[in-house]
């Protein structure tokens, strides 16, 4: 899965959390994304089984859906907090760095991080 479609289904998930309801101008809204280039993406996701669009326009993640953005968004935190945590880097660059790193991590790395993490975390 490509990185685009990745950041598309996390984005989807945190407006979920956010919001009862997502549509594809909040998705271009939180990503400052042209309608266009999300309505292409919403297709993409669609056709991939990753989400559903009702009549109204609103944005279902399925369970393969689920899965996958809650598998992203919980890269996301997990390296977020490595980088503020045991690299003393700012929020905002572990943010921004995090949002990059999750989505090309391999699984074995991750792994490792978490483990320290939880290995460490009373230090």
């Amino acid at each position: 899965m490509n990185e685009s479609r990745e950041m598309y289904l996390e984005t989807i998930l945190i407006l979920k959390k956010r919001n009862e309801h997502v549509r594809s101008i909040d998705v271009a809204r939180e990503l400052n994304f042209s309608k266009a280039s999300v309505s292409r993406a919403v297709g993409i996701l669609k056709d991939d089984d990753f989400i559903t669009v009702d009549a109204n326009g609103y944005i279902e993640l399925t369970e393969k859906g689920t899965r996958k953005s809650k598998d992203i968004y919980n890269k996301h935190k997990v390296l977020t907090s490595f980088f503020i945590n045991v690299i003393k880097v700012s929020p905002e660059i572990a943010e921004e760095d995090a949002c990059k790193i999750e989505h090309v991590i391999s699984d074995d790395t991750f792994k490792g991080i978490e483990k320290y993490l939880a290995d460490n975390k009373n230090n």
